[in-house]
């Protein structure tokens, strides 16, 4: 185009043209934006509202206020009159570049926010997932930290730790105990219940209801095996557990009721 053969009606029409178009992208950036802050406040205070993680919040946020941003911009360049075509093209082959590349971190993501919306646990408690058992650390958009009883440290992707069975021993007021004690045939059933029974009332952790169970479960090979079951509330499991198989012990000791164990019998061969 030759700038100088144009004349000043022309230069009028093309000013009051793109001049149109500028002032419309304008409008179109002050009204986007407002729409945007709009929108991303009315999410923010539903997500609030659901009690959504707070890291997760800030990072959909600023997430969705990106891609709006991104299409705010195409939007306005298109107003302006720049070809948009090759760019959103730019745009879609970059994002499935992207999304190849990091396939296996994009599935821990998602298992991260899966997790921070639907919350199978929260930090605290006590889970066994992906054949690990701990304390829940931390829980991040890409990997959640567990702390084993032993004082480890165990990072899990979230992408299978949201795919796999997860057990959450926290998430119930109580835990039910259960022992078995095996007993020489000689005993006496009767009085081997009361035994047991007596150790179970003596402990003061142990809840009355449920009421506690003794009941015959097994006539093993060199035992009579008594399942015993007893309610408890979740932070005392350990404690009652480790108490009534000793005090148990010693009480069935002191009752004359024998416990046995396996003999081992060495045949000769003659010869």
């Amino acid at each position: 185009m030759d700038l100088e053969n144009i004349d000043s009606e022309k230069w009028l029409e093309l000013a009051i043209n793109y001049g149109l178009k500028i002032l419309g992208a304008i409008l179109i950036w002050i009204i986007g934006s407002w729409l945007i802050k709009k929108i991303i406040k009315a999410t923010k205070k539903i997500m609030s509202k659901r009690e959504y993680d707070e890291s997760l919040q800030k990072f959909l946020l600023n997430l969705l206020s990106w891609v709006f941003k991104i299409v705010l911009i195409v939007v306005v360049l298109g107003t302006v009159g720049v070809e948009t075509t090759s760019f959103a093209a730019i745009l879609a082959a970059a994002g499935l570049a992207i999304g190849m590349a990091l396939q296996g971190s994009l599935g821990n993501f998602a298992g991260g926010v899966l997790i921070m919306i639907f919350k199978p646990f929260k930090i605290g408690d006590f889970i066994n997932a992906q054949g690990e058992s701990g304390t829940v650390k931390e829980i991040e958009i890409f990997t959640t930290k567990l702390t084993t009883p032993d004082n480890k440290e165990i990072i899990i992707p979230n992408g299978s730790l949201s795919n796999g069975n997860i057990t959450n021993f926290s998430t119930e007021a109580t835990r039910r105990v259960d022992f078995t004690f095996g007993v020489g045939y000689d005993s006496d059933i009767k009085k081997t219940k009361e035994v047991i029974l007596s150790v179970i009332q003596s402990n003061p952790s142990v809840l009355k209801d449920p009421e506690p169970t003794i009941n015959v479960s097994e006539l093993a090979d060199s035992s009579i095996n008594f399942l015993t079951r007893v309610w408890v509330n979740k932070e005392d499991y350990w404690a009652v557990n480790f108490d009534i198989i000793e005090r148990t012990k010693e009480a069935l000791d002191a009752a004359g009721i024998d416990i046995p164990y396996p003999h081992r019998v060495e045949i000769q061969k003659k010869g």
